[in-house]
């Protein structure tokens, strides 16, 4: 991946992290974007960070932006962010739950794909791949904001997939199960985590559509459900 600008979002995070190296080992060019994200969070001198509001519509242009301006080209999307809510049924959820979930997990998106893939087309080979989550295809009781919101993210890449064949763009959703991340564990320490997906396992996969084999699949939405099938 050698001269390819990458541009992660949540590369700070539980999977943006191990996303972030495997796409430096691999030799691109990584842009880390979080609010909070520091230049010293990865050694590599492929790596810089970009710290900034990522859920506007300002920031998501102002990002693309700065990575244009500084690389002179944006090659791959990776977007890892978004957010859980979990608890409620649907009677019981309220309004600023639904709302913030469709802003964590699809808004942020559109935003971000409004101002990347005018990019990601002029490379003639842009990758665009987003983070959904099992539940998209699989929801369960009282996740109904939080899969709703992951359901319509893997409509929105399928659309922008068909919109921008025709430019050698691919664009993905992958699907994991429960991730094996410090902030999981943490949240559920009774659980048995063999089973859960190794972010690893995800980063591969990334690097793998972000190569020459990648460019077959497109408007796809990949389960990744470690053993826990």
């Amino acid at each position: 991946m050698t001269g390819t600008i990458v541009m992660v979002t949540g590369a700070n995070g539980g999977l943006g992290a191990s996303v972030t190296e495997a796409l430096l080992e691999a030799g691109a060019t990584v842009v880390g974007v979080s609010r909070h994200i520091q230049q010293s969070a990865f050694t590599q001198d492929k790596f810089t960070a970009l710290a900034a509001e990522i859920s506007t519509a300002e920031g998501a242009k102002n990002i693309v932006e700065t990575i244009v301006k500084r690389f002179g080209k944006l090659d791959v999307v990776v977007h890892t962010v978004g957010g859980f809510a979990g608890g409620p049924s649907i009677v019981d959820t309220d309004e600023a739950t639904f709302q913030r979930m469709f802003d964590l997990n699809l808004n942020s998106a559109f935003y971000l794909l409004r101002a990347a893939i005018p990019e990601l087309r002029k490379s003639g080979s842009g990758r665009l791949i987003a983070i959904g989550s099992r539940a998209a295809l699989e929801p369960g009781p009282g996740v109904g904001a939080y899969s709703a919101s992951k359901a319509a993210l893997v409509s929105l890449i399928r659309t922008a997939a068909l919109e921008n064949k025709d430019s050698g763009m691919t664009a993905n959703t992958i699907l994991p199960g429960t991730i094996d991340t410090p902030a999981n564990r943490k949240a559920m320490p009774g659980a048995e985590v063999s089973k859960w997906v190794r972010p690893g396992a995800i980063a591969g996969l990334i690097v793998w559509l972000c190569g020459e084999d990648g460019k077959e699949i497109t408007g796809a939405a990949i389960p990744v459900y470690g053993s826990d099938v």
